[in-house]
């Protein structure tokens, strides 16, 4: 540029007045007044630059005060015994002007920035600080598994003899009030304790029984005709006969069969466990090979489980008799007598090995 600009002044030297001399003294000055005119603007961008540098130092500054003011509070506020201080306790550093982080280094500054607001426990508190956080830790799950339990109800844990226990109190109620489980499933009752029961019983159902029927069928060479019979009929009898070598009227193969199984009883609803009194008396023989002669007795207990619980509770209600008191008060007086007498441990152990048969039943060959 300083070429240019100095070939255009001696053009200009040239044509104004063709001296050499004067062409000398025009060029000898005009590259200092050039130097002079660049030294200002330089002087200027570094005074910007330096009033920018100082700018960014305070804006750091004050960002480091404003953390050390932040971290103190978090600070008092966690610890065991939280004092007001009218004194704030300033931290005085020299501004500091950092240059641009590469991004591992960028990536360190947050992680050590972080470490600012995280309060880490003292190791030497002693016993009674281990207590308090104890007290905190348990009241914390606490209040989780109670927020679990309200809001998502299917999620919460509960013991399996927990559920069996709610299940034996309804049948209780409906066997004095055989209304009480089907307003349970068509949502009439809302408080807890009805939805504590019908959370219950919908366990037994897709958690301990359906699962484990499936399987059965699944791993059988039963046909849907055997199977519905077998749904249908709550009572069973396993008759050992003669071996004939015939069809098996379940896998209807070949086979050797001795078993004659007989199936009775009334036909009942699923869910509210009200039985049908259409053909009563009806009863079906089917002869059947030892194979499926061990999976039917198995499929059935596990079946019809839940109903002939049901059916012992009408029992226990009826000989009681009629009793001058609230169904609450009766429900309860005789729910402790079970819990007290082993009788509801009892019906569990079973159930506990209907199921543990079904799992441990072979896949038929």
């Amino acid at each position: 540029k300083r070429k240019r600009f100095n070939s255009s002044v001696l053009y200009d030297s040239d044509e104004s007045e063709g001296s050499d001399i004067l062409v000398r003294k025009v060029f000898a000055k005009r590259p200092c007044i050039m130097d002079d005119d660049s030294s200002e603007e330089q002087t200027n961008k570094n005074s910007a630059t330096e009033s920018a540098s100082t700018d960014r130092k305070w804006k750091v500054f004050a960002k480091l005060k404003e953390l050390a003011r932040q971290r103190a509070a978090v600070r008092s506020c966690s610890s065991e015994n939280c004092e007001e201080s009218n004194s704030e306790t300033e931290i005085e550093e020299d501004p500091v002007c950092y240059l641009p982080d590469t991004p591992a280094e960028s990536s360190e500054t947050e992680t050590s920035s972080m470490k600012d607001f995280i309060v880490q426990e003292d190791e030497d508190d002693g016993d009674g600080n281990t207590e308090h956080v104890a007290q905190k830790e348990e009241l914390l799950n606490t209040s989780n598994s109670e927020l679990l339990a309200y809001h998502v109800p299917h999620l919460s844990r509960c013991d399996h003899y927990v559920h069996f226990q709610r299940i034996v109190k309804a049948f209780l109620i409906n066997a004095i009030d055989d209304t009480f489980l089907s307003s349970l499933y068509d949502g009439t009752r809302q408080k807890k304790y009805a939805q504590d029961m019908l959370l219950s019983l919908h366990y037994l159902d897709d958690r301990f029984i359906q699962p484990r029927l499936d399987n059965l069928i699944s791993t059988s060479r039963w046909k849907d005709r055997y199977k519905k019979r077998v749904d249908c009929y709550p009572d069973i009898h396993i008759i050992l006969k003669t071996a004939k070598y015939m069809s098996c009227q379940a896998c209807e193969m070949d086979r050797y069969c001795k078993f004659h199984v007989l199936l009775s009883g009334k036909l009942y609803n699923s869910k509210t466990l009200a039985a049908d009194d259409f053909m009563s008396n009806d009863k079906q023989v089917l002869k059947v090979g030892m194979v499926c002669a061990d999976r039917t007795s198995v499929y059935h207990n596990l079946k019809h489980f839940k109903y002939k619980l049901y059916v012992d509770c009408i029992s226990i209600t009826k000989l009681d008799g009629d009793q001058d008191e609230p169904v609450k008060d009766t429900v309860e007086r005789l729910f402790s007598h079970l819990e007290d007498s082993g009788w509801i441990q009892k019906k569990y152990d079973h159930l506990e090995n209907y199921m543990s048969d079904a799992d441990n039943f072979q896949e038929e060959k």
